[in-house]
C-alpha cells in the first residue's frame, strides 16, 4: 500500500494495488476507484487534513506523519 498527500489539494491518496482502474464511487468526501473485477485500487480522501484530524486516533502512524504534519 501507498501513500500520496497533495498539500496544494489537500487530498490523501492511497493505492491498495496497481490494477487497472475501470471506475469510481464518490460518497462524501471520500472516491473509491475499482478495477474492472469491482476491487478497490485507489482511495482518495478529500479535505484530508480535517477528516485525519476527526479521525486521527485509529489511524496507521504513517498516515499520520505524512498528512498530519504537512497539514
Amino acid at each position: 500500500m501507498n501513500f500520496k498527500y497533495s498539500k496544494e489539494d489537500d487530498i490523501l491518496m492511497m493505492e491498495l494495488n496497481n490494477k487497472p482502474i475501470d471506475y469510481a464511487e464518490q460518497s462524501g468526501d471520500i472516491i473509491v476507484h475499482f478495477s474492472p473485477e469491482r476491487e478497490a485500487v485507489l482511495i482518495e480522501v478529500l479535505s484530508a487534513s480535517k477528516f485525519l484530524k476527526q479521525a486521527s486516533k485509529s489511524l496507521p502512524q504513517e498516515v499520520k506523519e505524512k498528512v498530519l504534519q504537512s497539514a
